[in-house]
């Protein structure tokens, strides 16, 4: 790797391009063929340039232009850069799952991963992988999260998503749903409030956010007659919280409060399980859109 450079003031952002047979090159073509996001940041995509000139040719994107660079010296800041991760000539077989997709995808997020530890680019851009045909002795993981949490060994971290004003926080990310119910304790809730918190002041600019946690249960438990999560762990935890200076709510049934739209009084929202949050949040993001 080069010597970091001196960056302009727009941030210098690497883009990983997923599984090469996958929809990210196509996403990521489409995006940056609008000319208008080079006034946003400086983008590189790690991949190669035979998989970017594919992908540029079947979704037929005139508008969309490349310098290709192999060393951080070269960057261009007024145009896409293509940081070529590998050289030789790889199949491309788009909408095929197989061994192939996987192993440049993992190549890609690993080159992208040193140079942001290096670095050579100020944040990550992660276009989809398949979780499937990724995994390897070098990529055992259910996904991003977790990997990029080991590759920086971080002690914990927060997989959140946003859609305009909604900003949602994940207990539990890829796990079975009969296990969800084990991961659901004082410790992780407290530990997942700390790092919302420091997010929404860090990256949002929200002094003292007010934090909605969200029930477990169908109607929060309903007092403990169905299920007890909500009175062993998830109270205990809101009060704890409080107590640590957090001004975290709740517990909070997920179907109500989504459907009467109370996710608008608060600055951020912990879902206890994946689908509570990202479905809400990604249902909230299409109507937005009209």
């Amino acid at each position: 790797m080069s010597t970091p450079q001196t960056h302009t003031q727009r941030p210098v952002i690497g883009i990983t391009i997923g599984d090469i047979n996958s929809i990210g090159a196509e996403i990521i073509i489409k995006t940056f063929a609008d000319n208008r996001m080079l006034e946003l940041c400086t983008p590189i995509i790690f991949a190669s340039n035979k998989t970017v000139n594919f992908y540029r040719k079947l979704v037929n994107e005139n508008n969309f232009n490349y310098q290709s660079i192999k060393d951080f010296t070269k960057l261009n800041h007024k145009q896409v850069n293509v940081f070529n991760c590998w050289e030789e000539e790889v199949q491309i077989t788009p909408g095929l799952i197989n061994e192939v997709g996987g192993k440049y995808a993992a190549r890609s997020l690993a080159v992208a991963i040193q140079c942001l530890k290096d670095g050579d680019i100020e944040g990550l851009i992660t276009a989809p992988i398949h979780k499937n045909n990724i995994q390897s002795q070098d990529f055992n993981y259910t996904g991003h999260t977790p990997f990029l949490r080991d590759a920086f060994k971080a002690k914990d971290v927060l997989m959140l998503m946003t859609a305009d004003n909604m900003r949602v926080g994940l207990l539990t990310e890829h796990v079975p749903v009969a296990e969800i119910a084990k991961y659901v304790t004082v410790e992780n809730i407290l530990q997942k409030l700390n790092l919302m918190k420091d997010s929404l002041i860090r990256d949002f600019g929200i002094d003292n956010p007010r934090i909605a946690v969200l029930g477990l249960n169908p109607h929060a438990g309903d007092e403990g007659l169905i299920g007890t999560e909500e009175q062993k762990q998830i109270i205990p935890a809101i009060k704890q919280a409080k107590h640590n200076g957090i001004l975290a709510y709740g517990p909070y049934s997920a179907d109500a409060f989504f459907a009467r739209a109370m996710y608008e009084q608060f600055d951020g929202i912990l879902a206890m399980y994946h689908d509570q949050g990202t479905d809400p949040l990604q249902i909230t993001g299409e109507r937005s859109r009209y």
